[in-house]
């Protein structure tokens, strides 16, 4: 394994196979071949919706029905349902060069004569066909059609000129046509019945009636070549398209029997395939081009124009380069097209515009490709300047001008850069300055010039007055270079010259021999190093500023064709003709990776981040993708994936990055998860480094939606009320309801059968609980002790499932003669409590297990505070949890802190289930509610005591305030009415500041009349109070005075939570309680709507709005209590 591990390959949109069209829905789509493996794209935009996986062999024929996809490679037939391989057909004995869809069938046949029929419906895994038929004599079947309305007939065309005529049913030949001297290529089926359109070899197409063997009428191509594509339209329009070698089109008129239009410049080569939609006036073809383009007849003359097309280059590139911070890809192919590739989005690949081309080559009817500029042989570009003039500069083959374009727009600049125009020659090197404003251009004849790219003009050349002539080189300059201060020039001859001139001056400054031909050069702007390639293959490289070598490099055996170094200037890649890439390290001067692959490297780049190399190759159309694991994969190091002076030979990416992209679970056993395939080859650790918090790389949304899962449920409630439902026939026996719905009255049977089986059924309904997936895989990892499975399983539910599955553990009837400690929900419960403890603990998975829990708090919080068993279970966790979370406090304190109080002043509130970031992330004030909304914590678990120690008061140090809001300093010294949950009624300012750092925390509080009060607390224990002592009770780093709160906003307190009522204070032992935000109490429906109004009123009235709610009448009374203390937070 390599450094660079295969990815994907793009540019390539189609080949030489014909492509099937079929419909799904509303919608038409259309499946390419690309080599070994197919695409599907939808026809609307020609947008890529779909990449089969990689296949052994090079598919021959394709055929698709619905969500199937019938692949023929060498003798064998894959199938396929979207991207999933369900079958596999080998029953042929030869190469498969034909398939066709037949109803629920596919023929397939092969270069011997053999056809064989498959039933694909409902027996996708059968491996024999369900019928076989043999050609007889000399005939070599080259294409087959099914006539319409021809019931169990096929027609097959022979390369030998003759067509027959089957019954698959019967398996007879029913008619021989003896055809006209010319091999068939292509044959296809009329609207009109017992009609068929036949295209030969010879350039002629033939309609012909097969019901009496007679030919109607026939068209003779103007152009040479064969026939290779017919399509009759179907949208009432007499019209049939043919296609040729040549990769003309040709529009004929049935009903006036002549031609009507011609698309001369289609296509670039031979076209493969036409078709004409149904019922539209759009015809699409594809070709051996590499393209694949839709037509729209929609002119009043009757000429077709172009709708839509997508292509790639049809001639491998000479030169690529990647350009916006990675996404895109500039190339420039042998085709003469300069294209813009994107890594991420296929449709926004395109070709830059060489201006009105088909317009220009209609007129002088001539080729597109004779009116295009020649191949590039070298550019360079920069992205500075892309809003504000041309920043791409190109040299073409036996070219004496370069051209300029500008990305912005796409399209070729306004400028023609000439050097020398006294003594025109070939220019075959270009460089841009740093800052985008320059082009420097090398001719054959050893002339440097500079432009301006704005305007175009020259701005001097760079002369070597020794030379004895008017040139900068003794012959070709090879190479170019800038550094990143326009400060130097560095230029390269092809006799071994290496000079390095003054950019403003244009003197030369300095120069040296290397005593062998130069090839390339390439400049690094950051370390100031020059790498030479020679044609003795040796890698040399220099120091431009002390003007000397400093390392060499020897390992190519054949020609080098490419090198570049990576951003960062410590790597140095080269590739050869002798089909090896190889990285050097320039530290260390040595070969840390070299890679082996089945064609030559021609041309590569890497991206800015180093995450991807991009090469093209030898013969190859496409561009290929490679990934660099050092960046993906959980180790740094290098020698974990390099192989050294080893070569490893590696193959080419295919066109899928992926070859599964879907799994079905197909396992029967539930207890274990789904197995996936590893695809991507890279080793990631589940723990990097020990005791250090690790997330679970899981979407934000995914996490956070467990969160907030009650808001986006009242979000996406229906707005319309529910419709009441309609009433029942008459002669159907129903019962009276008061929810309005339809209740059948049972019949007495049902009621006789019902009530023998009552108690057995209700004693299996209680014992035998749904043992879902859910319940058996946490069952059988507790049992190993290993939960990496059933947090795998987790991970893979959606919210809404995961938190259908906790409720499905919920206790909702209280059953007496059943011992709570073998309810099965308590057993599952506590699996999971162990579950969480095994998690935190491991500090696996973090953010995901802190919502998680929040989420089974929030369902079975009172079901823990009602079960002994239960509670030491959460004491454990909440420990466990303080202690977890406090080590992450400790390790990011003084950074996150140093950052936190030069942008807040307000009190830190740290959630127990918030990512440790986000407790810093906000910088705006946040209301009651944005804190409290459904927020359950280990907080509850701290403030539950035992039954018989119900009204002894318990805080713990370690608890964390489920609320996230400040927790006020009060000062004994001022009254306690003035304070009602931390605000002043008398408008007083109040601001509490906290002065953090590693080893203590200094709380200042500031009160009306310049009465401020400081306070240090070393280890959470309280030091000095402004050298005052204090009447302060301590709860750990927090300190609160004798003083009453409102009973409106008091906080929760262990004496009284979940043990007297939030509003009026009435004990709730023995009665219902009524929870709001998961940590106010209420006895009654109507105290608990009056706080509801409460809370709503002051979140939009701010301060007006505070009152002592505890003044309203309630219709439930009882003693009123008052605050002593506040849970640490």
């Amino acid at each position: 394994m390599g450094i660079f591990e295969p990815y994907r390959a793009i540019g390539y949109i189609t080949n030489s196979v014909p492509f099937s069209v079929q419909r799904l829905g509303t919608e038409t789509f259309v499946t390419v071949s690309v080599g070994k493996a197919f695409q599907v794209y939808n026809c609307a935009k020609l947008n890529l919706v779909l990449v089969g996986p990689q296949l052994p062999k090079k598919i021959r024929a394709l055929a698709s029905y619905r969500e199937y996809t019938f692949a023929a490679y060498g003798s064998d037939i894959a199938v396929f349902k979207r991207a999933h391989q369900v079958a596999n057909w080998s029953s042929h004995n030869a190469k498969v060069n034909l398939l066709l869809l037949f109803g629920d069938h596919i023929l397939s046949v092969d270069i011997n004569g053999n056809m064989f029929m498959w039933h694909f419906k409902g027996n996708e895994d059968s491996p024999s066909p369900v019928g076989q038929v043999t050609l007889e004599g000399q005939f070599s079947p080259s294409c087959i059609m099914h006539p319409d309305t021809y019931l169990n007939k096929v027609m097959l065309g022979s390369l030998e000129g003759s067509l027959e005529l089957w019954n698959i049913s019967s398996k007879k030949k029913l008619y021989e046509f003896k055809g006209w001297n010319s091999s068939v290529c292509c044959c296809v089926s009329s609207p009109a019945l017992d009609v068929v359109a036949i295209g030969c070899a010879d350039g002629k197409v033939h309609v012909h009636n097969i019901r009496y063997d007679q030919e109607l009428f026939s068209f003779t191509h103007s152009t040479r070549g064969s026939v290779t594509a017919l399509s009759f339209s179907s949208d009432g329009q007499p019209l049939l398209a043919s296609g040729g070698s040549s990769g003309v089109i040709s529009i004929w008129n049935l009903e006036k029997r002549r031609l009507q239009s011609v698309i001369r410049e289609a296509h670039d080569s031979s076209i493969v395939s036409l078709h004409f939609f149904a019922n539209e006036p759009v015809l699409m073809s594809s070709s051996t081009d590499n393209s694949i383009k839709m037509w729209i007849f929609d002119t009043t003359d009757g000429d077709p124009r172009l709708l839509r097309f997508r292509s790639g280059h049809s001639a491998p590139p000479l030169c690529i380069r990647f350009y916006a911070n990675g996404r895109h890809i500039l190339s420039a192919g042998q085709d003469r097209a300069f294209r813009l590739f994107s890594v991420i989005q296929d449709q926004q690949s395109r070709e830059l515009s060489q201006r009105h081309v088909a317009k220009r080559a209609k007129k002088l009817k001539l080729k597109e490709e004779e009116i295009k500029l020649k191949p590039v042989i070298a550019f360079d570009c920069a992205e500075i300047r892309e809003r504000d003039w041309c920043n791409v500069v190109t040299c073409h083959v036996d070219t004496p001008q370069a051209y300029v374009w500008r990305l912005q727009n796409f399209v070729l600049g306004e400028h023609i850069l000439k050097p020398c125009p006294e003594n025109p020659m070939p220019i075959k090197a270009c460089a841009i300055s740093a800052c985008g404003n320059f082009a420097f251009l090398g001719t054959e004849g050893g002339w440097i010039e500079r432009f301006n790219l704005q305007s175009g003009a020259s701005r001097g050349s760079y002369l070597d007055k020794k030379e004895g002539r008017n040139a900068a080189h003794i012959g070709e300059v090879v190479g170019l270079a800038c550094d990143s201060t326009n400060t130097h020039v560095i230029s390269a001859g092809v006799g071994g010259d290496i000079k390095v001139w003054n950019f403003k001056e244009r003197d030369l400054k300095s120069r040296w021999e290397i005593g062998s031909s130069v090839v390339k050069i390439v400049y690094h702007r950051v370390n100031g190093l020059l790498a030479v390639v020679t044609d003795d293959l040796v890698i040399r490289l220099f120091d431009i500023v002390a003007s000397r070598m400093v390392r060499k490099f020897e390992g190519h055996t054949d020609r080098i064709t490419d090198l570049s170094f990576s951003e960062d200037g410590k790597w140095l890649l080269t590739s050869s003709m002798d089909g090896s890439l190889r990285i050097w390290d320039v530290i260390l001067a040595r070969q840390i990776d070299a890679l082996q692959v089945d064609a030559s490297i021609t041309a590569f780049s890497i991206s800015p981040n180093m995450d991807i190399l991009a090469t093209t190759h030898v013969d190859q159309n496409g561009v290929y993708l490679w990934v660099n694991q050092l960046m993906f994969s959980g180790s740094s190091n290098v020698d974990t994936h390099a192989s050294g002076k080893d070569i490893v030979n590696v193959k080419l990416p295919s066109v899928s990055s992926t070859e599964g992209m879907e799994f079905e679970d197909r396992d029967e056993n539930p207890s274990k998860p789904p197995e996936s395939k590893d695809l991507s080859g890279f080793h990631i650790s589940s723990q990097q480094i020990p005791d250090l918090i690790t997330l679970s790389l899981l979407p934000r949304s995914q996490w956070q939606s467990l969160v907030n899962l009650d808001i986006i449920k009242a979000r996406n409630k229906p707005i319309e009320p529910p419709k009441k439902p309609e009433k029942a026939p008459f002669f159907l026996p129903s019962l009276p309801s008061l929810s309005g719905e339809i209740l059948f009255k049972p019949s007495e049977s049902a009621n006789t059968e019902r009530a023998e089986k009552g108690v057995d059924n209700e004693e299996h309904k209680k014992s035998d609980i749904t043992s879902s997936q859910f319940l058996q895989i946490l069952e059988s990892s507790s049992e190993v002790q290993n939960f990496s499975a059933f947090t795998d399983y987790i991970k893979g539910l959606s919210p809404s499932t995961l938190d259908l599955e906790l409720r499905m553990l919920q206790i909702i009837d209280d059953d007496d003669r059943q011992e709570p400690e073998k309810r099965p929900e308590l057993i599952s419960i506590e699996l999971l409590l162990d579950y969480f403890i095994h998690e935190i603990t491991c500090r696996n998975n973090f953010e995901f297990i802190q919502a998680f829990i929040r989420l089974f708090l929030k369902i079975h919080g009172e079901t823990i505070r009602c079960q002994l068993t239960l509670q030491e279970k959460a004491r454990k966790l909440l420990d466990i949890q303080s202690s977890v979370w406090q080590d992450g406090l400790n390790l990011n304190f003084e950074s996150e802190m140093e950052n936190y109080i030069g942008k807040r002043k307000p009190t830190i509130g740290l959630s127990l289930f918030t990512a440790f970031s986000a407790s810093f992330s906000s910088d705006k004030a946040k209301s009651p509610r944005d804190f409290e909304n459904g927020v359950v914590g280990l907080g509850i678990v701290a403030a539950m005591t035992d039954s018989h120690k119900f009204h002894e008061p318990f805080v713990s140090s370690k608890a964390v305030s489920p609320r996230s809001c400040s927790i006020p300093i009060v000062s004994s010294a001022k009254p306690a009415a003035n304070f009602r949950g931390g605000l002043n009624l008398e408008k007083e300012q109040h601001e509490v500041v906290d002065e953090l750092s590693e080893s203590y925390t200094c709380v200042t509080s500031h009160f009306g009349n310049h009465v401020i009060e400081k306070r240090v607390f070393f280890n959470g224990e309280l030091e000095m109070v402004n050298g005052r002592s204090s009447n302060m009770v301590t709860y750990g780093v927090f300190s609160t005075s004798p003083m009453s709160f409102g009973v409106a906003e008091r906080g929760i307190f262990a004496a009284e939570f979940l043990s007297s009522c939030h509003l009026c204070c009435k004990h709730l032992h023995g009665l219902d309680i009524f929870m709001y935000r998961g940590e106010k109490a209420f006895c009654s429906v109507e105290c608990r709507d009056k706080h509801i109004r409460g809370d709503d009123r002051r979140e939009k009235c701010g301060s007006k709005a505070m009152k002592d709610y505890s003044a309203l009448p309630c219709s439930v009374a009882g003693p009123p209590a008052l605050a002593s203390g506040v849970v640490a937070a």
